[in-house]
């Protein structure tokens, strides 16, 4: 799928690897993934599992790319919940495309998608209140605060909040 402004979401292939490699190695971004991504065997890894999650049902990542076709980020709709038709929703973006406005213009397009071609109701993401990038993004995106979850998350023995946004298909 295509936004309006060049950007392209589309599956990730295994040439992507190099890209998300150099996006992994940029700092905090090992938070992103169940495990650390520092070689092209582990991107091809990290690459490989979403397809049986699209099959399943389960998740659907994407690549977002520039106008030449280049991965510049990432954007998932996961947890897919078919009983409730609600998703997680995350999203990143390389070094390079931060402040550019790439994830809120992909995140929104994924959300679109998500509500309209999946015929999801709700979706869900979350920040670390010590993230106001990321906060940019999800309102940029039309997801509305919903709430703070105290102390749920834990990372180097350090506990942080997190702000709770969701989106409805119809308001």
């Amino acid at each position: 799928m295509s936004t309006s402004d060049g950007l392209t979401l589309r599956p990730w292939r295994e040439g992507d690897a190099p890209a998300v490699v150099a996006a992994f190695a940029a700092p905090l971004m090992e938070r992103q993934a169940r495990g650390p991504i520092r070689t092209e065997e582990d991107a091809l890894a990290w690459i490989a599992q979403w397809a049986p999650l699209a099959e399943a049902d389960a998740a659907y990542a994407f690549a977002v790319t520039d106008g030449e076709g280049a991965a510049v980020g990432h954007v998932c709709v996961s947890a897919v919940d078919r009983r409730h038709d609600t998703g997680w929703v995350s999203y990143w973006t390389s070094s390079a495309a931060r402040g550019r406005g790439v994830a809120s213009r992909a995140t929104r397009a994924l959300a679109d998608w998500a509500l309209t071609e999946l015929g999801l109701h709700r979706l869900e993401l979350g920040h670390r209140t010590d993230n106001p990038a990321s906060c940019g993004v999800a309102l940029a995106a039309g997801f509305q605060i919903e709430g703070l979850e105290r102390a749920k998350l834990k990372y180097d023995g350090r506990r942080f909040d997190v702000e709770l946004h969701a989106r409805l298909a119809a308001p």
